[in-house]
């Protein structure tokens, strides 16, 4: 029993001296292992959180660090005065601005739903400082309201892009040419080009146009066309081109093989109208009440619908008589003349001597004269006969000239490869840019 309760003491101690060894290894290791340097594993590096200061915004080459910035409307009927009025400018302050503003920019001519820009001060009262109003897209007014005032226009640079456009015909010619990325201004451009050559009520689908032309453009954005350069449009498989040249006296239209693709004449001198009397030998007049005959066209249109010239020439007379009212008399060479009856009144400029231009507004319709209504009465002379100006066959323009041959040929090889180059894929590209870039002074 000694024996055993000996042996059993003797087990106690050697696990006790087994359990004491093994824990100071472990202490000795974890010491050791603490004691390395703490190369794989490196302790964060507490930051403190930055904070980055964004500059104010510069608004038409104001900066604004310690103002604040409202952009709005002119409402319908508001003035300046009440618009600054509720930014601590005084009615004394407003005259003295409109003073200055005289040979600046008419006050008056602040227009409603046109935007503005006001910046004012961050104090109680939010006083104004600036007021920046942009009566178009090219230009804007910068009211300086600070201590004497002052009012300056700032013009802005506009650049002028080459661009094409090219499409297929799917409805009708309007919404295609828009849908490939036109405006609806260019749109008529082209319609008056091709008018003179093809009927424009019997374009099909599938019918294929490109165009090269000029688009003005302000701040990056797209204020409108300035001339249409070259077209080209495919007809039942029939290719027409039409191509831009001046020969002296102004920019005109001509195919490939240098004929012009207008005619001498327009066909009618009022765009929209429609005919309430034809040409007669006999015809009841309306105010007379009897029987003779109507040597001219009547063309019935709303009261001051412009008249235009349906060619080149120079006016013979533009003058009042009791039949005619007032009337102008055209004579475009030796063979037409034409006369244009019943106007409300002249357009500017015009008396015996002055040319004109095909297209030209040389009056407005009206009803003075032996007249019933708002109309125009259109007379046609040829060979000093008057004639049906709807029924005479009309003669084409003057083609490119043996003097300006060589250079509408260079001009026209140019236009060609530029046309032949055009994705008909992608409708609307660009191809150079020509002016200065634009001012990106404004907001």
């Amino acid at each position: 029993m000694l024996q055993s309760t000996k042996g059993l003491a003797t087990l106690i101690a050697l696990l006790l001296l087994i359990f004491v060894t093994a824990e100071k290894t472990l202490q000795f290791g974890t010491e050791t292992l603490m004691a390395q340097p703490a190369e794989r594993l490196p302790a964060p590096t507490p930051t403190a959180p930055m904070t980055i200061k964004l500059p104010a915004p510069v608004v038409y080459g104001i900066a604004t660090d310690s103002l604040t910035i409202v952009q709005a409307q002119v409402k319908r009927g508001e003035s300046l005065s009440e618009i600054l009025s509720g930014y601590n400018i005084s009615p004394a302050q407003i005259d003295e601005l409109a003073r200055k503003s005289k040979e600046v920019f008419n006050l008056r001519r602040i227009a409603a739903n046109r935007g503005y820009t006001l910046l004012h001060a961050n104090d109680a009262a939010q006083t104004a400082r600036y007021f920046i109003y942009e009566p178009s897209k090219l230009a804007y007014i910068v009211y300086d309201l600070r201590g004497e005032m002052a009012v300056t226009k700032v013009e802005r640079k506009m650049e002028v892009m080459e661009r094409t456009l090219a499409g297929e015909i799917k409805s009708s010619l309007f919404e295609s040419i828009v849908a490939a990325g036109g405006s609806p201004q260019l749109v008529n451009k082209f319609a008056d080009i091709y008018a003179w050559r093809l009927n424009l009520n019997r374009i099909q689908p599938g019918d294929k146009f490109k165009l090269i032309y000029d688009e003005k453009v302000v701040n990056g954005s797209t204020i409108g066309f300035s001339n249409l350069k070259a077209a080209y449009f495919e007809h039942s498989g029939k290719p027409l081109y039409a191509i831009a040249f001046d020969q002296g006296d102004g920019p005109s239209y001509y195919d490939a093989d240098g004929k012009s693709m207008k005619k001498a004449f327009l066909k009618e001198p009022l765009e929209y109208s429609r005919i309430s009397s034809r040409f007669s030998k006999r015809r009841f007049h309306p105010v007379q009440k009897r029987y003779k005959a109507h040597l001219g066209t009547d063309f019935a249109a709303p009261r001051g619908t412009p008249i235009r010239t349906v060619g080149d020439g120079v006016v013979l007379e533009a003058r009042y008589t009791r039949g005619n009212g007032y009337y102008v008399k055209i004579k475009h060479n030796k063979t037409y003349t034409t006369q244009y009856l019943h106007m409300s009144k002249f357009a500017k400029g015009m008396r015996p001597g002055q040319r004109v231009q095909q297209g030209q507004t040389i009056g407005y319709v009206g009803s003075t004269g032996l007249a019933t209504g708002p109309h125009l009465c259109y007379r046609f002379w040829k060979n000093g006969r008057q004639v049906d100006a709807l029924s005479v066959k009309l003669p084409l323009a003057n083609p490119i000239k043996k003097n300006h041959a060589a250079e509408f040929t260079a001009t026209k090889e140019e236009t060609l490869r530029k046309l032949e180059a055009v994705d008909p894929t992608n409708a609307r590209q660009e191809l150079m840019a020509s002016g200065k870039p634009g001012n990106p002074s404004g907001v």
